[in-house]
């Protein structure tokens, strides 16, 4: 049976068609002129300085630094300028948070201090930063043996408490105890962590895309380590770093105050610490002076970690 001209064509060959009007195609695949680059990082600072806790432990570390670097702006007062006759008293004009026992001005001791705590936590975590990054981006990005020999070795020092090394080493060194040693002490035991975290992180990017194509355009290996694949994988470690540092500072003023530290002649918060505890009763507050002052730049440095930890993970970012 013919179909009649007249008769409706099925379903099946019936098409409908949106208007122009209603699909306009040229916002299809679109992209804003004026959107900014993002990665990793920009999106961080982003998240980061839009967090009240960034800005206020960011200033505070900028002025502990200012403090360590330019502690001549803060006081005029020479810390080593001492006098028996002022042993243990409390404020006066121009010494604001009064003396110790040997009559030495607190706050000049506070502020000449800030320095030398400072740099054994910065030498300290350059140390294990260095060995760390060294370490776990080879053992994880080549695998095999160089792994095999570079684990082992961190699980050797990863099984001895850092702080016990330091201990040992300082007392092994009485005679040299000074800024460097102390840092080397600190450092040299405690990069295992910072080296099993990044090596974890090598191995989950080394076999990313960019990855293969590098290798496949004949990039030596090395150089798309040092490139590709360490840019990468450091977010972790800047966190760790961060953290890490504020240990430092905790470890450097814990050794002085069991007297295995710097000696008493370096002015550190650890020896002014130490050196008020004979006078707890008599004048506890050359003790929490010092006290505060490390604990505010410590709790500072781990605000920071945590911001930034936050801010470099995705997820953290997205649950806000």
């Amino acid at each position: 049976m013919e179909n009649s001209p007249n008769s409706p064509k099925p379903l099946s060959d019936t098409h409908f068609v949106a208007s122009i009007e209603e699909t306009p195609l040229q916002a299809t695949d679109s992209v804003a002129e004026d959107s900014r680059p993002s990665n990793l990082y920009i999106d961080a600072w982003r998240d980061a300085r839009q967090r009240p806790l960034f800005w206020i432990s960011g200033v505070f570390i900028l002025l502990v630094i200012v403090v360590a670097v330019f502690p001549g702006l803060f006081t005029q007062i020479d810390p080593r300028s001492c006098s028996l006759e002022f042993s243990n008293q409390g404020p006066s004009a121009g010494h604001i948070l009064g003396y110790t026992k040997q009559g030495c001005d607190v706050f000049s001791r506070i502020i000449f201090g800030t320095s030398t705590s400072l740099t054994v936590g910065i030498l300290s975590t350059v140390i294990v930063t260095v060995i760390g990054v060294i370490f776990g981006a080879l053992g994880g990005y080549f695998g095999r043996w160089v792994d095999a020999i570079l684990s082992r070795i961190g699980d050797i020092f990863f099984a001895i408490p850092y702080f016990l090394a330091a201990v040992v080493i300082m007392s092994v060194f009485v005679d040299y105890r000074n800024v460097l040693v102390i840092s080397l002490a600190i450092g040299f035991f405690a990069w295992p962590g910072t080296a099993r975290i990044l090596r974890g992180q090598v191995l989950s990017v080394k076999n990313s895309d960019y990855v293969t194509s590098a290798v496949a355009l004949g990039v030596s290996q090395l150089r798309i380590l040092w490139r590709h694949v360490l840019p990468n994988s450091i977010a972790p470690v800047i966190v760790i770093t961060t953290i890490g540092l504020a240990g430092a500072i905790v470890a450097e003023a814990t050794l002085s105050f069991l007297g295995v530290g710097l000696p008493p002649s370096v002015m550190s918060w650890g020896n002014d610490i130490s050196a008020a505890q004979r006078d707890l009763r008599n004048n506890p507050m050359t003790l929490v002076w010092p006290s505060i002052a490390l604990t505010s730049t410590v709790l500072a440095f781990v605000i920071m970690g945590e911001v930034i930890r936050d801010a470099l993970d995705p997820k953290a970012r997205a649950r806000r």
